[in-house]
């Protein structure tokens, strides 16, 4: 394993945390998109299928069932302790629009017609929007908590540093993923503004992130 795969796993781990600690110790989960973790649910879901098949490594092993139980919490936070919190009015983005496009993907765009395999690439595809209900609730309220901004920012250095890690791949190994980099890239550009905002923003010392409204 690289360094780039092992600081992006790093990353992707620590926005997670970030993510539990904000709803553990507000006692809140405002702000936050409950249908985007269901989203990184699923994803974890459909891509770890083959968990108690197939055998990598113990880390591998590890980081799926820490993704799994991290994921499932935080939607178990959201809906069920802290659901008095939760801000479903603005929390609006449909998933269809996400869900219908993906699936449809995922049957035309595979490596092998097996079911396995088409949830496998249905989980990548569906990783690189499930973002989008996040960053649609941040631009429908106009603002965002830094610590939530520190979720996004880790999740989107996650993906960054995954680009790096197949760049890596490619030279050292002569591997190459199509649909693993085509929808990293595509995930990675969602957050292009939100990286410029945070800078300028956020480490800047605000306690919040004001997004310019529309005039």
């Amino acid at each position: 394993m690289n360094i780039f795969r092992l600081a992006g796993d790093v990353c992707h781990l620590v926005a997670i945390i970030i993510l539990l600690l904000k709803i553990w110790r507000s006692r809140s989960c405002a702000g936050i998109s409950g249908k985007s973790q269901v989203l990184f649910a699923i994803v974890f879901t459909t891509r770890y299928l083959d968990l108690f098949t197939v055998f990598i490594s113990p880390y591998n092993t590890i980081m799926k069932v820490v993704f799994l139980a991290l994921s499932y919490a935080t939607v178990y936070l959201i809906y069920m302790r802290f659901r008095n919190t939760f801000n479903s009015e603005n929390d609006s983005f449909r998933l269809e629009f996400l869900l219908v496009p993906v699936i449809g993907l995922s049957f035309l765009e595979n490596y092998a017609f097996t079911p396995l395999e088409i949830l496998w690439t249905f989980s990548i595809f569906l990783e690189s929007v499930a973002i989008m209900p996040q960053l649609f609730m941040i631009t429908k309220t106009g603002e965002a908590e830094s610590i939530t901004t520190h979720y996004l920012f880790f999740l989107g250095l996650y993906r960054a540093l995954y680009i790096a890690n197949w760049v890596w791949r490619y030279h050292t190994e002569g591997f190459f993923d199509q649909i693993a980099v085509v929808s990293g890239v595509v995930q990675t550009i969602f957050y292009i503004d939100f990286f410029y905002l945070y800078v300028t923003k956020v480490l800047r010392g605000r306690g919040k992130m004001t997004l310019p409204m529309p005039v």
